[in-house]
């Protein structure tokens, strides 16, 4: 049976945002590092998070083109009602 404490890969996408901006308790930092140091598959993933953010944390919404905008918007929209 596994560790109630340890994080599984979908929790640590789902907290992968909080661990970037510095916002996770403790305990979940200390449980997501845990889990980066057993799983390489998130580890890249973490890399790639922040690769991304390092790419595009300096566009401004006006720098997105109308039509891509929209597109972005119906696609997060429709993901959340699936979700």
């Amino acid at each position: 049976m596994a560790d109630p404490d340890e994080l599984s890969c979908q929790e640590l996408v789902e907290l992968v945002t909080g661990y970037v901006e510095g916002t996770l308790s403790l305990a979940d930092q200390a449980r997501f590092e845990s889990h980066l140091g057993v799983c390489a598959d998130c580890h890249q993933y973490l890399g790639q998070m922040r690769q991304t953010i390092l790419l595009v944390g300096a566009l401004a919404e006006q720098d997105i083109p109308n039509d891509a905008k929209e597109r972005l918007l119906y696609t997060f929209r429709s993901w959340k009602q699936h979700a």
